[in-house]
Order: structure tokens, then sequence, then C-alpha cells
């Protein structure tokens, strides 16, 4: 693959595992049935709350990477392994452990508080594929952080419109065509 192309999947990557990352995060990941009570179903919301912040992580690095250098290329595909791997350790956590997970929820419905007096409470718990599924996006983050910190450095750099080109003509005319062109003439 062109280096051109592999830096615009790597980035399209990014902002697609990031926004389905947050996707995974308002999705119900656990039911669980609480005796004397509705069942409580537990979204990613409440589960994994880290999740919201890395997702958006994830997309704001994929803004970074489409402008960075060679050198912000490496730090930010070294954060990119990072944030993926977190995704991932926070949904095992949540899978380890659907009852303190869902602590919150079921707390809010039946008025008890402590992991101990709920989980005494608590007769079954199901979980969804969405906590799974967020496993997944993690890894596929840090794999995509990977590639990243492997090819990043053939990428073609950033293009001209983000550097700065300054004028030699200092006539009038050439001014007012700087200005028609959007350039600040301030500067």
């Amino acid at each position: 693959m062109r280096p051109g192309r592999l830096k615009l999947a790597v980035i399209l990557g990014a902002a697609g595992l990031g926004a389905l990352v947050l996707a995974s995060w308002t999705q119900p990941w656990f039911t669980l049935v609480v005796a004397g009570a509705q069942p409580v179903v537990v979204t990613g919301q409440v589960a994994a709350p880290a999740l919201s912040a890395l997702g958006l992580a994830a997309l704001a690095l994929a803004a970074a990477l489409s402008i960075a250098g060679p050198v912000v290329r490496y730090v930010l595909g070294g954060l990119h392994v990072l944030i993926g791997a977190l995704a991932a350790a926070t949904s095992v956590v949540a899978i380890a452990n659907p009852i303190r997970a869902s602590l919150p929820a079921v707390t809010a419905v039946v008025g008890e508080s402590g992991l101990t007096a709920v989980s005494a409470l608590v007769t079954s718990v199901s979980v969804s594929a969405w906590p799974w599924i967020a496993v997944l996006l993690g890894v596929l983050t840090a794999a995509l952080g990977a590639v990243t910190l492997v090819t990043g450095r053939r990428w073609p750099g950033p293009t001209r419109k983000y550097e700065s080109t300054p004028s030699t003509d200092d006539s009038p005319a050439a001014s007012w065509d700087a200005l028609s062109a959007g350039d600040d003439p301030t500067r």
C-alpha cells in the first residue's frame, strides 16, 4: 500500500474506532435480576465510564495525525496504543465483575449500597455482546497505534497549506493580491 493511502487508512480507522468505542459506551452491557425489583439494565456509561473519554481521545488523535510531522507521529502512535489498551482493560474489568461495575445503577433501584449487600440481592447477571465488542475495539485501536509506530516515518508530511510562506514582493499591488488570496497582511 502506498504511504499516502496507508496514512489515510490509519486516520480513518482511528476516527472510526473512536466513534465505535463511543457507540459501545452508550449500549446496554449487563442486565441484573435483583430480588424484589425489576431487572436492572446497565449501560456502558455506568459500567465503564472511562470509555467516553478514551473514544473522544481517539477521535482527537485521528485529527492530530492528519497534520502531524514524523516525530509527532511516534508520540501519537504511542498514545494510540495506550488509548486502545486502556479501553480494552476498562472493558475487561467491567466484564470480570459485572456486579461491581453495575453497583451505582443497582443501588439507585434498590436503595442498598455496598458491594456485599448488593451482591446478596442480585440473583442473576446476563452480559450482552457490547462489553466484548468494546474489548475488541480497544485491541484494534492499540493495533492501529502500532501500525502508526511502524509505518509513520514513511507517510507523506503535512501539505503546504499549514506552512507560512513570506512574500518577497513589497509593492502595493502585491499586497492587494495577497489580501485577495486570503493572506493576512498584519503578520
